[in-house]
């Protein structure tokens, strides 16, 4: 019905009004990203730009469109003008097309006709670019998380568990917690289940209730497939510490930060759960800033239908929340995938910028999902069933939030080029990028400092000099260093941490007793716990949704 009411519209106007009608939509006060010109009835229109209103930038946005439209272009040159308004940008580059914002793009006769057309003053340009990769896999500076940083919740993503096995990881986080094994990589893991699944730490499995030594088996065996695959490099320290993706650059642009994937490619759910790592991480760092100028990070999440695929209910839950809340933190976050169906409806809700390229209608899966994708634009001038199956690569159907927070009118509209490179730089100059990068020092050299399977290790063998002892009636050694477990919170300790935190990671914050649970539990305890938090509007309010993911604060660089 909005589509027919939609081309009676587009007929009852005549091509100058459906032209004042974008013009005067897309006119705003504050700074502003160029997206390109809009199109009316088959012609470009220099004289009617369609942009993006930088401060709207965290209310959140979705790129879509199929294969080969044009969204990692769409991205690169959104990416650079962030960067000119010294806006730090996170790219996760799938392919390594997106190096060459580190190289002045080419000023084709081509590209040049193009660019005039759409009233773009193009000039070839660089960017302060940043080249990580996961667990130095591939071209970058190598990022990892800790075990207990990346937490139960996005672990048992990776691991692909079901609920309940993912609520039984979370019992074996808890315990680890509480007894001081540091979950630092996957042996630490590994060696804390098979410790709770060995005779000696069977009175522990028991006081953990809900965990059964079957269902622990299982996920030690998933973990030792994990390690099987060559995943034990992404995890251990020095682990990244997510405010490296808040610079600026000294002459005030934001530095562009490109995550390199196409050395974990066939590790979908490990990058795509990494992401989310990142995001939940700068989520609890974050201070609240409310509405500003400008974003302090504008964060592209790619393949975005890879997180949600087969997703359970808390980790679902997590994400919305985590979308919800960390706009008012400053951060705008913007899906990247090929349609808006692959985004669950509690999320799509709320990303407020709309960049959609070409789908096809292919199949009748496709018209489905032409026909979903056209009901979550407003009505508007244009038949977009028949624009959106026409668009040419490097065309979109734009809508935006205005600075009243008001929908812009639906435009299709011919995107602006990027200034620097359509594709890879030499891997030379990215090689090069990587050495001088200020991060490598930090992050180039993996250490493994004493943790969970060192002082198991160590308990093991004082157990095993312990028992000759015994028989010969010699003095015995120290007991073993595991203390018994613990489930009620510890002492806040001594106050010399960063933003309430313990040399050991914990957070002793004023939430207390259930400030303490819900850092160890994260999203198990579902969403009613959330929604309290939600209604508090206090300190207390704002720690109880830390730790969303089951993740955990982690000991910080002094």
């Amino acid at each position: 019905m909005a589509e027919s009411s939609a081309a009676k519209t587009s007929t009852a106007k005549t091509t100058d009004e459906k032209l004042s009608t974008i013009q005067k939509g897309y006119v705003f006060e504050g700074a502003t990203v160029a997206l390109g010109a809009a199109i009316v009835d088959g012609e470009v229109r220099p004289e009617a730009q369609v942009g993006l209103p930088l401060a709207m930038m965290n209310r959140h946005g979705l790129v879509a469109g199929a294969t080969g439209t044009g969204k990692t272009v769409t991205l690169h040159m959104i990416a650079e003008q962030l960067s000119a308004a010294g806006v730090p940008v996170f790219l996760a580059d799938m392919k390594g097309d997106l190096t060459g914002l580190a190289t002045g793009g080419e000023g084709s006769e081509k590209l040049l006709a193009r660019t005039k057309g759409l009233g773009q003053d193009w000039k070839s340009s660089t960017f302060p670019v940043e080249f990580l990769a996961l667990g130095g896999e591939g071209a970058g500076v190598p990022v990892r998380a800790t075990i207990t940083s990346f937490g139960p919740i996005l672990l048992s993503r990776v691991m692909e568990l079901n609920e309940t096995q993912e609520s039984s990881l979370q019992l074996i986080f808890h315990f680890a917690d509480k007894n001081q094994l540091e979950l630092t990589d996957l042996k630490d893991l590994r060696a804390v289940i098979q410790f709770l699944t060995s005779a000696e730490g069977k009175d522990e499995l028991e006081n953990l209730g809900g965990l059964s030594k079957a269902t622990a088996g299982v996920i030690l065996r998933e973990l030792v497939g994990l390690e099987a695959a060559g995943m034990e490099k992404f995890f251990g320290e020095p682990e990244f510490d997510t405010s490296e993706l808040l610079r600026t650059a000294s002459d005030g642009r934001g530095v562009i930060t490109c995550l390199e994937l196409p050395g974990v490619a066939s590790k979908p759910l490990l990058f795509s759960t990494f992401l989310m790592w990142l995001l939940a991480d700068l989520f609890e760092d974050l201070p609240e800033v409310g509405d500003a100028d400008k974003p302090k990070l504008v964060f592209f999440l790619d393949e975005a239908h890879l997180l949600f695929n087969n997703a359970s209910k808390a980790f679902l839950d997590a994400i919305t929340q985590t979308v919800r809340l960390i706009r008012s933190k400053g951060v705008g976050i913007f899906f990247v995938t090929q349609t808006p169906k692959d985004v669950p409806a509690d999320v799509l809700g709320q990303l407020a910028n709309r960049v959609q390229h070409a789908l096809r209608a292919f199949t009748p899966e496709d018209a489905k999902a032409l026909k979903a994708t056209v009901s979550t634009f407003p009505v508007s001038d244009y038949d977009l069933g028949e624009v959106l199956t026409s668009a040419g690569i490097g065309e979109a159907v734009i809508t935006v939030m205005n600075e009243k927070g008001a929908p812009t009118p639906v435009a299709l509209t011919r995107l602006r080029a990027p200034e620097s490179k359509m594709g890879p730089s030499d891997p030379a100059l990215v090689a090069s990028t990587v050495q001088a990068s200020p991060l490598l020092g930090r992050y180039g050299t993996a250490v493994d400092n004493v943790t969970a399977y060192e002082k198991l290790q160590q308990a093991a063998e004082q157990k095993q000099a312990a028992e000759p002892a015994a028989q010969t009636g010699a003095p015995l050694p120290p007991p073993p260093p595991l203390p018994s477990p613990n489930l009620e919170p510890p002492a806040p300790r001594d106050a010399d941490r960063r933003d309430g935190e313990g040399h050991d990671g914990e957070r002793h914050d004023d939430g207390g007793v259930l400030g303490d649970v819900v850092g160890s539990l994260g999203g198990a305890l579902g969403g009613g716990l959330k929604s309290m938090a939600r209604s508090f509007g206090t300190q207390l309010g704002r720690e109880l949704m830390r730790g969303m993911f089951g993740t955990s604060s982690r000991r910080r660089r002094r």
